[in-house]
């Protein structure tokens, strides 16, 4: 089975409640779509684990770009990468676990996913002309930032799904649940990802306490809370 979540946060004990819900184990894959880090208790041990997981994927989101952006920053200003390990530890409320290796697999992160039935992104990807720019094209800033596609109206048209997070979908609903957009035509609540042209997935978990992902291969979605 192919999962994905987006915006996790940190949440290291409901993210591990969430993969014995679903049962992950052998032959499963996980698509991560960004926003591994920050808000949460356990930024640093949620990402040696993600990192440290056979088949799962992990791209990066507003987050981890930012983090980033600041590790290059203080590489620029000293030589001393001690000085630098620590200020980066510095940066998280679990960051004694932070080493290099783990650095190194945050500045490896990829912006996009593609599969043969979806592409993943953590926000959105740019329009141009009416139509979504190339991935290749769009600036990573623009993948990890953009919130065009928690607008309602904006239906994709691509041949495949794309599934993102970046916006907790409180601020669209009053649930916090994953949102599906079906196809025009589409069979209500298909279980074929292809009847759908995105998928929303983003539960807000640091301020609904919610977190969830999909099966994509039977578009069903799984959830734990804190309560």
């Amino acid at each position: 089975m192919d999962y994905c979540i987006s915006d996790i946060h940190g949440y290291y004990d409901l993210f591990c409640r969430l993969l014995e819900k679903i049962r992950f184990g052998g032959g499963d894959k996980l698509y991560v779509l960004g926003d591994i880090i920050d808000k949460g208790p356990d930024s640093i041990r949620l990402a040696k684990l993600l990192f440290s997981m056979p088949d799962v994927y992990c791209i990066a989101g507003n987050h981890e770009y930012d983090f980033l952006k600041y590790y290059r920053a203080l590489m620029m200003q000293t030589e001393d990468y001690d000085r630098v390990l620590e200020e980066l530890r510095a940066y998280f409320s679990d960051g004694t676990l932070l080493d290099w290796e783990t650095v190194d697999r945050f500045d490896l992160l990829p912006f996009y996913i593609e599969t043969d039935r979806f592409i993943g992104v953590h926000a959105g990807i740019p329009f141009r002309n009416g139509e979504l720019l190339p991935l290749e094209e769009a600036r990573p800033e623009q993948l990890v930032y953009d919130r065009v596609f928690k607008e309602p109206n904006i239906l994709p048209r691509g041949e495949r799904c794309i599934l993102y997070g970046h916006t907790p979908v409180r601020y669209l609903t009053d649930k916090d649940e994953i949102l599906l957009y079906p196809r025009y035509g589409a069979a209500k609540g298909s279980r074929n990802i292809a009847d759908y042209c995105k998928v929303h997935l983003d539960t807000g978990v640091a301020l609904s306490g919610v977190l969830g992902c999909i099966a994509v291969n039977i578009c069903q979605c799984f959830y734990v809370n804190e309560k």
